[in-house]
């Protein structure tokens, strides 16, 4: 639904755009290009060891609590782990959320930089076109890191 409605909307703009005044469209496959991305491949890495540290604090948590023998006590503890946990996990995916923003916009400004450079008027995502445009999927993730 969301890429009919995308799709509908860029067909309303390349409508209202006047063609004579956009001489050259491009197209560019930016699943591709954020997949050999330098940046994007070390943050999964970063993300990946991040959450391996947090599996293995989980881990040393439910061992702890399992070492209590009070009822009252291993309830208490394990409130006080879940609550932390919670924490852990949600700094842990703001800060994934940070850094992947950082990326999408870095590689926006190098796709826009790099196609004004080519001489292209207008860049629209490969996933949106049927046909036309010129594929500069290869330029851009050359210069992409």
């Amino acid at each position: 639904m969301k890429k009919l409605l995308l799709s509908l909307s860029m067909i309303a703009l390349l409508s209202s755009v006047s063609m004579a005044a956009v001489q050259n469209i491009a197209v560019v496959d930016v699943p591709a290009v954020v997949a050999k991305s330098a940046q994007v491949q070390n943050l999964k890495k970063e993300q990946k060891a991040k959450m391996a540290d947090l599996e293995k604090w989980l881990k040393n948590a439910q061992t702890d609590v399992n070492k209590q023998t009070a009822k009252e006590s291993k309830e208490k503890l394990l409130k006080k782990y879940n609550a932390e946990f919670a924490k852990k996990k949600q700094t842990l995916a703001s800060d994934y959320q940070k850094k992947l923003s950082a990326i999408d916009k870095s590689i926006t400004e190098t796709i826009t930089t790099k196609a004004r450079a080519l001489g292209y008027d207008m860049v629209i995502s490969k996933s949106m076109v049927i046909m036309g445009g010129d594929d500069i999927t290869a330029e851009i993730q050359k210069v992409v890191k």
